[in-house]
């Protein structure tokens, strides 16, 4: 079989590479990084390396997915050494998760032209020789289609793009069927450890909410050796996959785990976060959850977050942050852009600084709460659509460090 994957210099993509190669597969590696990048791990040459190594054939091409010239080359290329293309899997992705306000053009163009566009230009290319394989597969990693305001909302050029992704699934399969080539969705459950990932967070300590990107690639090899004129025009979620196609269990899934045992945290786009979760860390939250009341200990949790400013998180988020609680109509402005920083209440009538925050951010009182005690993560609260943010995302996600020094300071006076 030889496979053309997108972004297949490192992470998911890669891991779907080497699942593949296990078996012996050729795999046309169609990424943009030729020369290592300082802050994302491989190229498509280390990429090619270790393809070679665990049994397959690998063909590197320098591919923006965005120019139709380069595509058509690569294209061109694999059947050229390989005799043909019997899969596809659109894995390359952009991301930027800023409101309509924030979004550049430029950023909105990027993440277009790569998720929608780069798919649909990539099927469109591999069309004609996907046609003439045994069993051809197109898999695009996008999620399913939910019209729910949540998903749009504060991150909406995203959400167009990557579902984008996913119309293409929803066009296509019934397109090709005359060729007898399938077209599938996979999305994880869970976060999965990239790159992306701890951008978002703010560091590496988010592994211990991941699960790795080998769940993808296990789940899609089970995708992709279905028989394709029977199984087309599915949005598959991985842990599902593994579930109903592979026989695990639970249990076998703490394989995937980046820290066995860790309070998983729920990917975008799935309208049940709690799934999740372990069934025992779900059930005993929810009766938590169930138990706040709206403003009970608001006092407490600033008091909590006050002892985490210093130097050092002056140093790290270098903003000035509001904190705005819905359900209690009150906001306090964290310092945290100079020393000797602070936090304070924003009261009606306010004649304090006039200096515009860094950034915004809006959730219940409750979750506050939950955010200093520990019971949920900034990234998790706004992936779960409990933590709004506006303004500048970066600054609103280092605050990840100063929260965990909130709940060390929580902890420490039990």
């Amino acid at each position: 079989k030889t496979l053309f994957i997108t972004g297949a210099s490192r992470e998911i993509g890669l891991a779907i590479a080497l699942r593949a190669a296990r078996d012996g597969a050729n795999i046309v590696v169609a990424a943009k990084t030729a020369t290592a990048h300082p802050k994302l791990p491989g190229t498509i040459y280390t990429a090619a390396e270790e393809i070679e190594k665990a049994g397959g054939k690998a063909l590197p091409c320098v591919v923006d997915i965005r120019m139709e010239d380069q595509v058509q080359k690569a294209v061109n290329e694999a059947v050229a050494q390989f005799g043909g293309i019997d899969i596809l899997v659109n894995n390359a992705s952009a991301i930027n998760l800023v409101n309509t306000e924030t979004l550049t053009m430029k950023s909105f163009d990027l993440m277009h032209g790569i998720n929608s566009r780069g798919t649909f230009l990539c099927s469109k290319l591999c069309i004609p020789y996907l046609s003439k394989s045994a069993n051809p597969h197109i898999l695009n990693i996008s999620p399913p289609l939910s019209m729910r305001q949540r998903w749009f909302k504060d991150h909406v050029g995203y959400t167009m793009a990557k579902y984008g992704m996913s119309m293409c699934v929803l066009g296509m399969s019934p397109e090709l069927a005359k060729y007898g080539i399938a077209v599938n969705a996979l999305w994880p459950r869970t976060a999965i450890l990239t790159a992306a990932m701890k951008m978002l967070a703010g560091g590496d300590e988010v592994a211990s909410q991941c699960r790795k990107p080998e769940i993808m690639a296990d789940a899609a090899y089970l995708v992709l050796t279905k028989d394709s004129r029977t199984f087309s025009g599915q949005f598959c979620i991985d842990d599902d996959v593994l579930r109903r196609e592979g026989g695990l269990t639970d249990k076998d899934l703490e394989q995937y785990s980046c820290v066995p045992g860790g309070q998983l945290l729920p990917d975008f786009f799935l309208d049940e976060p709690d799934a999740a979760k372990p069934a025992a860390t779900s059930a005993s939250s929810g009766a938590q959850s169930g138990q706040q009341q709206p403003g009970a200990d608001v006092e407490a949790s600033m008091k909590h977050l006050a002892t985490a400013i210093d130097a050092e998180a002056v140093g790290l988020v270098k903003g000035l942050v509001e904190l705005q609680l819905t359900d209690l109509n009150r906001s306090w402005l964290l310092n945290l852009k100079s020393m000797p920083g602070g936090l304070s209440e924003i009261r009606p009538g306010d004649s304090g600084s006039t200096e515009k925050p860094d950034t915004c951010m809006t959730m219940k009182s409750a979750d506050l709460q939950q955010l200093v005690s520990g019971k949920l993560s900034a990234t998790g609260a706004f992936m779960a659509g409990k933590l709004r943010i506006t303004g500048n995302m970066g600054v609103a996600m280092k605050l990840e460090k100063v929260f965990r020094k909130a709940v060390a300071a929580s902890s420490a006076k039990l």
